[in-house]
């Protein structure tokens, strides 16, 4: 399932990347997607959730978080049915911050806690006793999306500290910042600004707040293809970074085309797409064909790109007449909550709702999940009610 090769290489490919149009209404490949796609809740949490995975029985796994405590949930869902399987440790002066998770080859899981803790835990889950995670990387600040690739090899972003890193940790686990040990930075996503302070900032309108709500993240969900090319959602600017590597793991993708940031910063030609209907794009999943499934958070909705770069938006939140907003509805189970980590488990598809106040979920004392609201619950899971007519990629990837 190779991906279409851009046709210009340099400063003309990453300009080719802006004008890929979305779908025509006539085009005959929008009948592999969903047409009038909804969605309904599975399931309700009682602390917020950011990451989502599955295992092979279709099962459905996510983090508590925002819990100040001794540790945080790990919870399995058998359809809406909530079983602890797992705890992780959490300074107890701390908010825990799971977000993304991820299964090995071998049925553990692995969670990304990019808080105070700057750890990647794991764990093998256990309905009858759960265990308490163990620390497989540390010192990962921001940790946010994981992916394994085919050797077995973890990788992860540094999320919302915006400087762009992605590591690639051992199968065995190592420390990252400062030892480097077990751990390499492999190359960075181009962060919004330089470390001179150079650059823009993406301000996310929304109403009761005053002032633009920045946002910086640059390397957030992560998705290895059979080929080996690895896909790097890019929050702040609406984009997937495709960055290839030769066959034995070096990084074949182009970087240091400009000099004010680090030397292994990725060019700007290693941007697939870059289009509005990505604007916070979050968590990504790939499907058979090599479709990129992301779930855009700050517009409530779920938008495909195609393996040859074609973007489609497949949901968003409608507009409740009473308050011309997207964050609410009549049937508040109807709608998405900033969608945050989509799941493709077989035929299904499944996503993440953190309830983050931003954009069009904002302000998010209304809807399903609320902070401040009637409800209180911080999370829940979505699931899309046609099925896809391409199945979701097996992972991890072998």
């Amino acid at each position: 399932m190779k991906n279409a090769k851009l046709i210009a290489a340099g400063c003309a490919a990453a300009i080719a990347t802006l004008s890929i149009p979305a779908f025509a209404d006539n085009d005959h490949d929008r009948g592999r997607f969903p047409r009038d796609a909804t969605f309904t809740t599975l399931a309700v949490t009682p602390l917020a959730i950011e990451g989502l995975t599955a295992d092979e029985a279709g099962n459905l796994y996510t983090t508590g978080r925002d819990l100040v405590g001794d540790t945080c949930p790990v919870w399995k869902f058998s359809g809406s049915v909530r079983t602890t399987v797992g705890f992780i440790p959490n300074p107890a002066a701390a908010r825990c911050n799971p977000s993304g998770i991820a299964f090995d080859g071998h049925g553990d899981l692995y969670i990304a806690d990019g808080g105070p803790a700057a750890t990647v835990w794991k764990l093998t889950p256990n309905a009858l006793t759960p265990p308490l995670a163990v620390a497989f990387a540390t010192g990962v600040p921001g940790t946010n999306g994981l992916a394994f690739d085919s050797d077995g090899s973890l990788w992860t972003g540094d999320g919302t500290t915006g400087q762009g890193r992605v590591w690639k940790i051992d199968s065995t686990g190592g420390a990252c910042e400062p030892a480097f040990n077990g751990c390499v930075e492999a190359f960075r996503i181009q962060p919004m600004a330089n470390p001179a302070g150079v650059g823009r900032s993406n301000g996310t309108l929304q109403p009761g707040v005053a002032a633009p709500n920045p946002q910086p993240l640059v390397a957030n969900g992560l998705a290895f293809t059979q080929d080996g090319d690895l896909f790097v959602a890019d929050t702040a600017r609406g984009a997937i970074w495709k960055v290839e590597f030769h066959r034995r793991g070096a990084l074949k993708s182009r970087t240091g085309c400009d000099a004010t940031f680090t030397p292994n910063t990725l060019c700007l030609d290693s941007i697939l797409v870059a289009h509005p209907y990505l604007d916070g794009t979050d968590g990504i999943a790939l499907d058979r064909a090599g479709n990129i499934w992301n779930a855009a958070n700050e517009r409530n909705a779920i938008v495909a790109v195609t393996r040859d770069g074609q973007v489609l938006e497949i949901f968003r939140n409608p507009v409740n007449p009473a308050t011309g907003l997207r964050n609410s509805a009549a049937d508040n189970s109807r709608i998405l909550e900033l969608p945050t980590s989509p799941v493709l488990v077989g035929r299904k598809f499944c996503t993440a709702n953190s309830d983050g106040n931003r954009r069009d979920n904002s302000p998010n004392s209304a809807g399903e999940v609320n902070q401040g609201g009637p409800v209180g619950a911080r999370g829940k899971i979505s699931c899309m009610d046609q099925e896809l007519d391409i199945p979701g990629a097996r992972l991890p990837v072998r």
